[in-house]
Order: structure tokens, then C-alpha cells, then sequence
């Protein structure tokens, strides 16, 4: 599969999902925008954890679909492109998703205060130099990873992943314990088990590639 067609399925995926959750929350009383899920009655505010995290994780998952791209072009690896693959067709969906709820509350898709403020930041891990957000890489790594090929390109990705995962995985807790709206705080939960799931077959990967996280 060239990247073009590549790319295409998963933005075309991304879009089915934000038109799907945003027609299946609206004809159902479980809804992010029914008043149901939120203690306050009503669709989130733009302050509240519901909207911060939509907002940050949307920007968190678009990179880890960037870095998926870019190691599906460097390596060869069957095992590799498929994880990438996979990686990128379900951040790609559940970031349709998110946008969607956005969509749906009428807020607006742009953080308008620091990134991480609906956690607290005191609460967050530092992001790395040049990041934005905890796990996520630098410039200069994503760079970095795409002038690699092969092992070190796997490897790189790896790595990159793995960190990427577990700041992943700390949003989404935060989501867990501080969203209103039950479909958030479901998607939230399920983001926890898939990413620990996954950041313990990158670690089998690099173990067999004589790599450490």
C-alpha cells in the first residue's frame, strides 16, 4: 500500500468517525451533548476537563498518526508497519471522535489557555524539551526519525511510542477521574488498556531487536 492510500484510509476513517459519533451522541440519551453524562445539566463548559482533553488529546493523537506515517516509510518490517498501521487507524478515529464532541458542544477545537490546564500541571509529568504535551516528541526527534531506516528507524519509533504512550496514558486517567461525560470518560478508559497493552508489545519488540525502552 503506497502512503497516499495509506493516509487516505486513515483520515477517511477519521471523518467517518467524527460523523458518526456526532449523529449516534445525538440520538442517544447517553450523549456528550444531552446533558445526561455531565453533573452540570448541560454540554461541558470550554474550561472543563471534558473540553481539555478532547482539545489536548486530539493534538497528542495527531502526532502519534504523524510518527506512525513517517516509520511505515523507513522500514520494511511486517511487524513494524503493521503496528504503526494499526496505531494510526485508531488515534486517527478516536481523534475524529473527539472533534466531533467538539463539533457537537459548539467550543471551539484551539486550546485558548496552556496545554495540560484542566489537569493541573503540577499534577502532569515535565513534557521534553520542545514538546507540547507529556510523551510527546521533539521536533528535532520526529526529524530525527525520519532520516533513519530500517532497525534504527524501528527502534527510533519504538522509543518515541512507548514515551508517547505513557503521556498518553496519564491524560487519559486524568480523563477518567475528572471528566462529566460518560462517553468521554468510557473513551478515556479505553485509551488506558489499549496504550498499556501496546506499550507492553513495543517492549517485547525492542527486546528482540536488543533495544531498551
Amino acid at each position: 500500500m503506497r502512503r497516499t492510500d495509506w493516509l487516505i484510509g486513515a483520515v477517511a476513517g477519521a471523518v467517518l468517525a467524527a460523523g458518526g459519533i456526532t449523529a449516534a451522541v445525538a440520538s442517544t440519551d447517553d450523549s456528550p451533548g444531552s446533558g445526561s453524562g455531565s453533573a452540570s445539566g448541560g454540554a461541558p463548559s470550554s474550561s472543563s476537563a471534558d473540553a481539555g482533553f478532547a482539545r489536548d488529546m486530539s493534538v497528542h493523537h495527531q502526532q502519534a498518526v504523524e510518527m506512525s506515517y513517517v516509520v511505515r516509510d523507513r522500514t520494511e518490517n511486517e511487524e513494524i508497519r503493521r503496528l504503526a498501521y494499526d496505531i494510526a487507524q485508531t488515534q486517527a478515529n478516536q481523534r475524529g471522535m473527539m472533534l466531533g464532541w467538539l463539533d457537537l458542544w459548539e467550543l471551539p477545537k484551539v486550546s485558548e489557555g496552556p496545554p495540560m490546564a484542566w489537569m493541573g500541571m503540577s499534577e502532569a509529568p515535565s513534557p521534553g524539551e520542545g514538546s507540547l504535551m507529556p510523551g510527546m516528541a521533539t521536533n528535532a526527534q520526529m526529524k530525527r526519525l525520519g532520516e533513519l531506516n530500517g532497525r534504527a528507524a524501528e527502534v527510533s519509533y519504538l522509543r518515541l511510542m512507548t514515551t508517547h504512550h505513557k503521556g498518553g496514558i496519564h491524560m487519559a486517567q486524568g480523563c477518567v477521574e475528572r471528566c462529566e461525560v460518560d462517553a468521554e470518560r468510557r473513551l478515556a478508559q479505553g485509551m488506558v488498556e489499549s496504550q498499556e497493552s501496546e506499550v507492553a508489545l513495543m517492549t517485547t519488540l525492542l527486546k528482540k531487536r536488543g533495544a531498551k525502552p
